[in-house]
């Protein structure tokens, strides 16, 4: 949580610079401030050396000053204005463009459902990352560097980004897979309540996830292929095996999508049953008391020539015959009625 606060203080920064980190082989991440990072982008380029600066777009001098001072991808600048679109990765130029849907850092919850979109850059010594409103995935890398943990490159920057992103999505399907068990074990009880619409949301949640964040196929398949050649071989190996470990929840998520799916046929198949039920009862009843309600309106008729109006037994003969008829007629109801 006091990532997030920290975030808010820094977008007072000139251009909206959020964090810098500078990396060297076998060294932790050192922080940067603004003016560092000017100093470092106009020397020439260390081999031994990258940087790391994440923006804010929301700050207005951000993508102007993108523009004018990193010599990015006309690409990049394009992507900004897309929106959210499928997640991405892709060789453009001399550097690589990613579009990552992420989930959104949420002060009120360990996982938030909302998803915004970060925008990479990278080349051989220098990544960039921008973006809208805090991510949950960035702010775990960021506690990942300041936590001491060393990167010899800035592909392998984006290999953790997306493995934070993988964790993140696997809060997600955990949680949601409990409060589906949850309501399973309910319906096995035949204990149902609102959890249809527990169901429904939790299934427009996983089938958003899935849109957004599943791995572009194509734009992978053809990065893998022909990699960049500052890219070292042990970079391509991690990305492809991070990307093989997303896929996997990825199909996490979609199985635990059709298991709600199913979940959501049987409560209404249930409900229909007990709509059929309640509607068999009310016809039984019906049924049988139609009878005696035509007899009570013939003989409530003030018409001569009623029957048996001067038989002293009338009345227990047409008892016998209404007793009888609704005994009939009702051991026939309910014997159908076992069969649904």
């Amino acid at each position: 949580m006091n990532h997030a606060i920290d975030h808010t203080h820094r977008d007072t920064d000139l251009f909206g610079l959020l964090y810098g980190f500078r990396f060297r082989p076998g060294e932790r991440g050192r922080e940067i401030d603004s003016a560092e990072a000017l100093r470092c982008l106009q020397q020439s380029e260390d081999s031994d050396e990258f940087l790391w600066l994440h923006l804010n777009l929301a700050h207005a001098a951000c993508e102007r000053w993108m523009k004018s001072h990193l010599e990015l991808p006309e690409e990049f600048f394009e992507a900004l204005h897309e929106g959210s679109r499928s997640t991405r990765i892709e060789h453009v130029d001399s550097a690589l463009l990613a579009v990552v849907n992420d989930v959104v850092f949420n002060l009120s919850s360990m996982v938030s459902s909302d998803v915004s979109t970060l925008w990479v850059c990278a080349r051989s010594k220098l990544i960039i990352s921008a973006r809208l409103q805090p991510l949950h995935s960035v702010d775990k890398l960021r506690s990942s560097v300041k936590a001491g943990e060393c990167f010899r490159s800035p592909l392998e920057l984006l290999v953790h980004l997306l493995r934070d992103q993988g964790e993140v999505l696997t809060q997600i399907v955990r949680k949601t897979s409990q409060s589906v068990d949850q309501i399973e074990d309910e319906l096995l009880s035949s204990r149902l309540s609102t959890n249809r619409a527990e169901l429904g949301a939790n299934r427009r949640v996983l089938v958003r996830l899935q849109r957004l964040l599943a791995l572009e196929p194509g734009s992978l398949l053809r990065l893998l292929n022909r990699p960049p050649q500052w890219l070292q071989k042990e970079d391509v190996k991690e990305l492809r095996k991070s990307t093989e470990e997303f896929a996997l929840i990825i199909n996490d998520l979609t199985a635990l999508g059709e298991r709600i799916k199913l979940l959501q046929e049987e409560i209404a198949a249930n409900l229909n049953e007990q709509s059929n039920r309640t509607l068999f009862t009310l016809t039984v009843v019906t049924v049988l008391a139609l009878p005696i309600n035509i007899i009570a309106g013939f003989f409530g008729m003030n018409v001569g020539g009623i029957p048996l109006a001067g038989d002293p037994e009338g009345f227990w003969i047409l008892v016998a015959l209404v007793a009888t008829f609704t005994v009939l007629a009702g051991r026939w109801a309910f014997r159908k009625r076992q069969d649904y």
